[in-house]
């Protein structure tokens, strides 16, 4: 006997089945519509969406009493992607979003926001800084890649945001890190207070240090935003523009 909740899982698989049967019929007739035909209508939604399904499995999984059965919780997760087969990206890529996070481990990109290889084009550092080869990164994924949005992911609990605060000697190099970390902050910043203002000047120093970014926003090429990911509940919240 088919149940009603048989029935649901059977036609959320058909769907899913089509929506990688039509990939992979682009991908016979074109390599460029397989890369293009994963590409989002809305990436910053897609972005939410995808964070929203890790988010549940990363809880199910903190629930999870074993490594096994963590392990399965988070095997929900990649079943709802538009996958480009290998074949098709040895010779290109399409990613549509850009993410600059942090080099903190706990804070995977790909993982976080459930996507698939070509999906985001990544680039961290401790602390999550608008660094010159970060801009330099953007500008190439805009002019080359077509990249419609860029989005800066701060984090809870961030090292570099930590050092920024205190008052410890640091390495040349590690003062040279956080200098941008402590030109975003105000006194009397508690640390939470302090990520998220790092991660929105991060974001404007995105546009701020690049022409080439900054023309693209004016034409409406790329839409630039930030967040701050928390470790504990696996949550993207967007900060407000």
């Amino acid at each position: 006997m088919i149940t009603r909740r048989r029935w649901l899982l059977g036609q959320s698989a058909l769907a899913v089945a089509g929506v990688f049967a039509l990939a992979d019929a682009a991908g016979a007739e074109d390599p460029s519509d397989a890369l293009a035909i994963c590409r989002p209508a809305d990436p910053l939604q897609a972005l939410i969406n995808g964070n929203a399904r890790f988010a549940a499995a990363w809880s199910q999984a903190d629930r999870a009493t074993t490594p096994l059965a963590r392990s399965r919780a988070l095997n929900h997760l990649w079943r709802h992607n538009c996958i480009t087969p290998a074949s098709t990206l040895v010779g290109g890529q399409a990613p549509w979003a850009v993410v600059l996070a942090c080099a903190d481990s706990r804070v995977a990109p790909e993982w976080i926001f459930d996507a698939a290889p070509s999906d985001l084009f990544v680039i961290r550092s401790a602390g999550n800084t608008a660094f010159d080869d970060a801009i330099a990164s953007l500008e190439y994924a805009i002019d080359h890649l077509a990249v419609p949005l860029a989005l800066v992911v701060g984090h809870s609990g961030c090292g570099a945001v930590t050092a920024a605060l205190a008052s410890d000697p640091l390495t040349p190099l590690l003062s040279e890190l956080v200098a941008p970390i402590r030109a975003s902050l105000q006194p009397g910043d508690d640390l939470q207070q302090a990520i998220t203002r790092n991660a929105r000047r991060s974001a404007e120093q995105l546009s701020a240090k690049s022409d080439l970014v900054r023309q693209a926003v004016s034409e409406g090429r790329l839409t630039i935003r930030s967040s701050v990911y928390d470790i504990a509940t696996g949550r993207v919240t967007l900060l407000n523009a």
